[in-house]
């Protein structure tokens, strides 16, 4: 049994326990809080039935729902009812089912999600098929360029471009990191470039030939200047006192009465006159 009582601005409240009663003294300051949430439950009430659509105009069914007095001064809506309802209008679609994208291997046939030649070079070519030894061997980009004679633009500006992986020098880690490309994929792109097999073996044969001849220009040039260099070391010059020695009297000017002797040794010149 509850009893409410009001004494110098305080209220009793009383619950009959057990044959006796406990009594709990309510201060004007709880009241004032109570009589507030009490007041503020209500407007919340009063909003929510306004905003509520009238029946007819658009509402699929009919919010229903229980006011209960919560004993402290403010009211709580059961929506018990209205969550059940609500549960039962929405209709949800299932999602589509999504079939993985799987690649299918060109060796073996079989499909695959990944591995490391379809991430790295866009090959179809599961881990367990690859041959790195062999069939799917890698080559550095200077490789690639002499073996097979492409140039820069043939690896980066012909579509699509050939792609690599970059790897440490393994002579000096200091330098640049290399490029190493699929050789399948090199020797694809330089049948593009030269047409076939027969053209691109003429065209190294030529270059092997415009080697061997530049080769022999160089060989001939080191042969001459080593020639050169003997025949200098061989020739030393005379620096010591030369001594003419001259031939017999020539004469030049008889009028002028001039006489010219000539050195046998460097040809020397001597002209005079006689008194």
């Amino acid at each position: 049994m509850k009893m409410e009582c009001v004494k110098s601005g305080c209220v009793s409240v009383g619950d009959e326990v057990d044959g006796g009663s406990q009594s709990q003294v309510l201060t004007p300051f709880m009241l004032a809080k109570i009589e507030r949430n009490r007041q503020r439950a209500l407007m919340l009430r009063q909003s929510r039935l306004a905003n509520r659509p009238p029946a007819g105009e658009g509402a699929t069914s009919a919010k229903i729902a229980k006011t209960i007095d919560s004993g402290a001064g403010f009211f709580i809506e059961d929506e018990e009812e209205e969550d059940e309802q609500r549960e039962q209008r929405v209709v949800y679609k299932p999602a589509p089912v999504m079939e993985p994208d799987y690649l299918v291997c060109e060796e073996c046939a079989k499909p695959f999600m990944d591995s490391y030649l379809s991430n790295s070079f866009d090959l179809s070519v599961c881990d367990k098929c690859r041959d790195s030894e062999v069939k799917h061997k890698l080559i550095s980009r200077t490789e690639a360029k002499q073996l097979f004679l492409l140039k820069d633009c043939d690896l980066d500006q012909r579509e699509p471009p050939l792609r690599f992986i970059l790897k440490k020098n393994p002579h000096n880690p200091s330098w640049g990191d290399m490029k190493l490309y699929l050789k399948s994929q090199v020797v694809r792109r330089s049948l593009e470039v030269w047409g076939s097999e027969e053209a691109l073996e003429e065209a190294r044969e030529t270059r092997e030939e415009n080697k061997e001849v530049q080769k022999q220009k160089r060989f001939n040039k080191k042969v001459k200047e080593l020639r050169r260099t003997v025949r200098s070391s061989m020739f030393r010059k005379n620096t010591g006192v030369h001594q003419h020695d001259y031939g017999e009297e020539e004469l030049l000017d008889e009028e002028e009465d001039q006489y010219r002797r000539v050195c046998k040794t460097c040809g020397h010149q001597l002209t005079y006159e006689k008194m």
